[in-house]
């Protein structure tokens, strides 16, 4: 039998995925359709991801926590947004900055390198002090 924990890390996976594919479209269609600046690309296709990841792992991920508390909806998109929006907003910018500028990787796989690397840190964040026991 899974533990909740192991369960929870599970479907934080199956939603980062996805997340993985909107961040990585966004970065796409702003950086290469559009002209902008790989770093500017890199933020708005990060905050969108991070309201993704939001919405499914307080429908999906953690719904049994949260279907007990309906009204903190709002306090737990400022916790997300405060934990896993600041790492993975200031963990993307500042890798891929490292690995455009510093390394001269291209765009795309430095943006994979960056998400894999803020993934672990963002499951703690979100288990321990975004998505609680009520």
């Amino acid at each position: 039998m899974m533990t909740g924990t192991f369960r929870h890390w599970l479907k934080f996976n199956a939603v980062g995925i996805a997340g993985v594919g909107v961040q990585l479209l966004v970065l796409m269609i702003l950086k290469s359709g559009m002209g902008f600046d790989y770093l500017l690309a890199t933020f708005i296709a990060v905050e969108a991801t991070v309201l993704h990841n939001f919405f499914w792992h307080e429908r999906w991920t953690w719904a049994e926590r949260t279907r007990a508390n309906t009204h903190g909806v709002a306090g737990r998109l400022i916790r997300f947004h405060i934990g896993n929006g600041l790492i993975s907003i200031a963990g993307n910018l500042a890798l891929m900055w490292v690995f455009v500028d510093k390394l001269g990787l291209h765009y795309f796989p430095a943006n994979i390198l960056a998400i894999a690397t803020c993934g672990l840190v963002n499951f703690v964040v979100s288990d321990r002090l975004v998505f609680t026991q009520p």
